[in-house]
């Protein structure tokens, strides 16, 4: 659970009083996962903020936005960029390595309800409002963001037209012939394979593990390489390929908005101020124009991001 490391400091301080005995005690603690040693090594020092991101260049680049802002606030920041996927940054997080993560209110919602999200849970304020009893013990998430970023299912024009397909459910009947790309994460995920076969009945012929919407899941779509890919609806390589994005009738992806999830401690009025400055700027459109420069124009995202804060007076 989150709370490890709030034990870790504890355990730490019992230490040194106590010499032997809570050696065995935080040996104890700290078979959980690794956590404390962890902890105790890195995370944020007192007051200082270490924001992560996942392994794909949108959430380097909202990572990047974020930590902008809290400096422009006088917070002290370290980042550590792409971590890995949900599985990999959630550990980092509740262990206490990471204080701060942009997140995506659908995905992390599904991610911390493993059997599946209720039916009636959809919108925007649906999904915000179920988030909030499933959250990591010592976290919480600031306001979501308008902007939204949804997991697609994206096929070429051509595929679209061969096989009639203007729907997820479309593929139900030709998905034995085709193959997918995604993450490899996807073969474990409800919003992956798993679901896809639990809500729509497709089950694809193959499942080609690349990259979570990254550029091996686009080059393999172009190229032919894959039929359907798992490509995130801001990509801009949809619009100029002339993609076509299938939709999703049963909701199997939620609303996508990007919300902060930080650590409570670290939660004053400045980091409040900044990060909500971050999530009224941000809209889908506007993500989507940067996250371009980002991913076609092959700029750095540190000055992607200050160009962002720039524009929308945040520095």
């Amino acid at each position: 659970m989150f709370h490890t490391h709030h034990r870790s400091r504890r355990s730490l301080a019992l230490l040194s009083v106590t010499g032997l005995a809570a050696g065995l005690v935080l040996s104890a603690c700290g078979s959980d996962d690794g956590g404390d040693d962890a902890f105790s090594s890195g995370g944020g020092d007192g007051d200082t903020i270490v924001v992560g991101s996942a392994n794909f260049p949108e959430s380097e680049l909202l990572m990047q936005i974020y930590a902008q802002a809290l400096e422009a606030k006088g917070v002290d920041v370290e980042t550590t960029p792409n971590i890995g996927a949900r599985e990999v940054y959630m550990e980092a997080f509740e262990s206490g390595d990471i204080d701060l993560l942009p997140e995506y209110n659908g995905a992390l919602l599904a991610y911390l309800m493993p059997d599946g999200v209720p039916e009636d849970v959809t919108s925007p304020e649906d999904v915000e409002a179920a988030l909030q009893d499933v959250l990591p013990e010592g976290s919480e998430t600031l306001p979501q963001s308008d902007a939204e970023d949804k997991d697609t299912l994206t096929v070429t024009q051509e595929t679209a037209d061969e096989y009639g397909l203007e729907t997820i459910a479309d593929l139900e009947p030709v998905a034995g012939d085709l193959v997918v790309g995604a993450g490899p994460e996807w073969r474990e995920r409800y919003q992956g394979l798993i679901g896809l076969e639990d809500k729509y009945g497709v089950v694809f012929g193959e499942f080609r593990p690349l990259d979570a919407g990254g550029p091996l899941t686009v080059a393999a779509l172009q190229d032919g390489t894959i039929d359907v890919a798992n490509v995130f609806s801001t990509d801009s390589a949809i619009a100029t390929n002339d993609w076509v994005v299938l939709d999703d009738p049963e909701n199997l992806y939620l609303s996508e908005n990007i919300i902060p999830l930080i650590n409570s401690d670290k939660v004053t009025d400045d980091v409040e101020d900044a990060l909500n400055g971050v999530s009224e700027a941000l809209t889908t459109e506007n993500l989507t124009e940067y996250l371009a420069r980002v991913q076609v124009d092959r700029e750095d995202p540190v000055s992607v991001a200050q160009a962002f804060l720039e524009e929308y007076d945040l520095l």
